[in-house]
């Protein structure tokens, strides 16, 4: 059977993290923001930390779903398709998340429970927990490291582009492009949610 791996920021929630804004306030940081915290001496990583958790929180308290998102994994869940969530932020903030849009998965993978995107390493430990392997996985997210975590796990990629916003130079590296998230049900042969 196969699984279906979401990204939550950007790819079933609108984007409203401000990353920019977030790496400004904790300083001039020159690699991706968890690598860099990682590097962090201990007072400057618990300042990042405390920086980033309150962005977090803040964005999962008012997200708001993309269009179809919820139809998307209702969809899912009556054809009985596994389903997970795989994020790099935090077990809280997912949470919140979860709880402010009543959305359920079978596995929920955060930056807490170990190696995170894009090391194909989450894939690989979502589809053990479902009796599967990376090759029977779909990854859908909107960023770079959703495509590279799923291409390096031998899964299939679907890159969410939110309508509007510029066509990155990587795009043709996921395996789908998709501006809809219901278009999504169609690529997995499941029609649509109409």
């Amino acid at each position: 059977m196969p699984i279906v791996i979401f990204d939550m920021d950007g790819t079933l929630t609108r984007r409203q993290l401000d990353f920019d804004g977030i790496r400004e306030e904790i300083g001039d940081l020159d690699e991706p923001l968890l690598e860099a915290m990682e590097r962090m001496p201990p007072a400057a990583r618990r300042r990042a930390e405390a920086i980033l958790h309150r962005h977090e929180a803040s964005a999962a308290a008012t997200s708001d779903l993309q269009p179809g998102a919820d139809e998307v994994v209702a969809a899912l869940r009556r054809h009985r398709w596994p389903i997970a969530l795989m994020t790099r932020n935090s077990r809280d903030s997912v949470r919140q998340f979860l709880e402010r849009h009543r959305l359920t998965f079978d596995v929920v993978r955060t930056r807490e429970d170990g190696r995170i995107k894009p090391d194909p390493g989450p894939v690989h430990d979502i589809c053990e927990a479902l009796g599967g392997r990376g090759e029977d996985a779909w990854v859908v997210g909107d960023f770079h490291f959703d495509i590279l975590c799923g291409r390096a796990a031998g899964s299939r990629t679907v890159l969410y582009l939110e309508p509007l916003l510029p066509r990155p130079e990587w795009a043709d590296e996921a395996d789908y492009c998709i501006s809809h998230l219901p278009d999504l049900l169609g690529i997995l042969g499941l029609g649509t949610t109409a």
